[in-house]
């Protein structure tokens, strides 16, 4: 029996690079991923320009591709609605222009389906991760942040051992879904890293892959708002939310 799967592409006014982004993707993992039954879920955060019409041609040319649209905007509530939807095994998502090479995306999901992970990321900040044309601004402020990350969310006398947080590039279990996505409280782009630190510290399966990773000119992540709401959620994490999610999770079990 195949793994059935769920792709997430969060879009927002995506108008010029949708049609060509799913129509890429649905070409390479009509051959690569035989040994799943899988969905396209285009997930709109309330576009305001073509998107949802170019989504509803894309859902008209492909059975395997649907649209979800919200009137509120926010990649981490994106992400949320769309993989506690208990009709898959697993999900995961990637960024709409397609910047990581997906030709890791089997590997991501096989080790998840064999059970050896519950949550898998795509990582630029490995040593055997290869990064195109990506400014040095940009690469300085995402080393900085895993410094912060990896330092404040300290293992035992050792950093957290993941590197890169943001990467548009995951995988998860339905079972890690279930039961830790209720309780990610991110809305926003502290999404990933929220739900990254509060798997690790409740001894979820937690691997970081190298991927290949081309960067997008045109990107919209706006640096010092990210920033504030990232420190602001750290902050949230460290003084009283992660013990606050241990014992609800043990009140569970």
């Amino acid at each position: 029996m195949k793994t059935s799967l769920q792709i997430v592409i969060p879009v927002l006014n995506e108008e010029l690079s949708l049609s060509r982004s799913v129509n890429k993707l649905y070409e390479s993992i009509s051959s690569s991923l035989t040994n799943y039954n899988w969905k396209i879920n285009i997930v709109d955060n309330g576009s305001t320009d073509k998107t949802s019409e170019i989504s509803k041609e894309l859902v008209n040319k492909f059975t395997e591709v649907f649209y979800t649209r919200l009137e509120l905007r926010g990649r981490g509530r994106a992400l949320r609605t769309a993989w506690l939807d208990p009709d898959f095994d697993i999900h995961c998502y990637m960024d709409v222009d397609l910047s990581t090479d997906l030709s890791v995306l089997p590997t991501m999901l096989d080790s998840i389906r064999d059970g050896s992970n519950d949550l898998v990321i795509g990582s630029r900040l490995k040593k055997q991760s290869k990064v195109i044309g990506r400014p040095w601004n940009r690469e300085v402020i995402s080393r900085i942040y895993s410094f912060i990350m990896r330092i404040v969310f300290i293992q035992g006398f050792k950093p957290l051992y993941i590197k890169d947080y943001q990467c548009g590039f995951k995988a998860i279990s339905s079972k890690l879904a279930d039961e830790l996505l209720p309780l990610v409280k991110d809305n926003g782009w502290f999404f990933d890293s929220e739900l990254i630190v509060l798997a690790i510290k409740n001894n979820y399966k937690v691997k970081e892959i190298p991927v290949r990773w081309a960067d997008d000119p045109d990107t919209r992540v706006k640096i010092i708002k990210t920033a504030i709401e990232d420190l602001t959620g750290i902050a949230r994490l460290k003084f009283g939310y992660i013990k606050e999610v241990k014992n609800l999770l043990s009140e569970r079990n």
